[in-house]
């Protein structure tokens, strides 16, 4: 008798990878996007098995469950993509004044940063008009939009054609790109390595792409989980590749300097998109490879 389709309520459906082309043909010239190839991989068809929680004790409660194809379940941000072209990409709203902003309205954000924080020094007892102090207020609105100049900057002008065909199909992996973001909680740096691998679909990109790209969304206010995410959807969107991997680990000073104030521990994010979320295989070589 074949296997009823799952009642259970955290049941879904399992949905294809996004399929639709990118809209604004004209950013990159190079990239014509193609429906992807059906990839194959190695986990079994939906089969059901005995629910391990019930059975031997509660017989009555033992039910059938279905084991899903994919060996990861999919999520809203890898079935339908946020990256915009422009590099204003989500969260991020509002940035495009910054962007575009004329050398008078750049100067006058700087003086505005500059006073916000001398505001901040006097909050914590200290004397901005001392002479330690005199230019800290300047140099550090400098250093600020400096640590966040990502949001000036865009993939459009990153990727710059950069893209290439080319029959390939096998793993390409870029390894231990540095990364420098700061917490969006705190507002203190996190510092770290990221992993980027993917399976071209014909077309590669330029591998010093990856690192400007990791750069671009670090250089902004981030929390480390979004930060891998959007840098895999980034490159599954340019493209459209059999899947992504992004791995990064790093060290947080909001849990070094405050807080916890656990010097030694380390935090590690992962965003598989395509074949890598789907084969238990590519993940696990994608993961060897990584570490050695």
């Amino acid at each position: 008798m074949p296997p009823a389709e799952s009642n259970l309520p955290n049941a879904s459906p399992i949905v294809p990878g996004n399929q639709q082309l990118i809209e604004s043909d004209k950013l990159f010239a190079s990239i014509k996007p193609r429906s992807r190839l059906p990839t194959q991989h190695d986990i079994s068809p939906l089969q059901p098995q005995r629910s391990r929680n019930f059975g031997e004790n509660r017989p009555y409660l033992a039910v059938d469950v279905i084991t899903p194809e994919d060996s990861r379940p999919s999520t809203p941000h890898s079935l339908k993509s946020m990256v915009d072209f422009d590099g204003l990409s989500w969260p991020s709203l509002g940035t495009r004044e910054r962007l575009e902003a004329t050398p008078e309205e750049a100067a006058a954000r700087l003086n505005k940063l500059s006073g916000a924080i001398k505001t901040i020094l006097e909050c914590i007892g200290e004397d901005p008009n001392r002479e330690g102090l005199l230019d800290t207020p300047m140099r550090h609105a400098k250093a600020m939009l400096y640590f966040t100049k990502g949001y000036e900057e865009n993939l459009k002008s990153i990727v710059n054609n950069a893209v290439f065909q080319e029959d390939h199909d096998e793993l390409v992996i870029v390894r231990d790109i540095e990364v420098f973001s700061m917490c969006e909680h705190h507002l203190v740096p996190f510092t770290g390595k990221m992993h980027i691998g993917y399976i071209p679909n014909n077309k590669v990109l330029g591998l010093s792409k990856f690192a400007r790209i990791a750069e671009m969304f670090a250089r902004r206010l981030q929390l480390q989980e979004r930060l891998t995410k959007q840098v895999a959807m980034a490159i599954e969107e340019i493209l459209q590749p059999q899947g992504v991997a992004v791995v990064m680990e790093s060290a947080h000073l909001c849990m070094v300097m405050r807080g916890v104030e656990k010097t030694t521990a380390t935090t590690t994010t992962s965003s598989m998109l395509g074949i890598f979320r789907k084969s238990t295989r590519t993940r696990e070589e994608f993961m060897h490879l990584v570490k050695h």
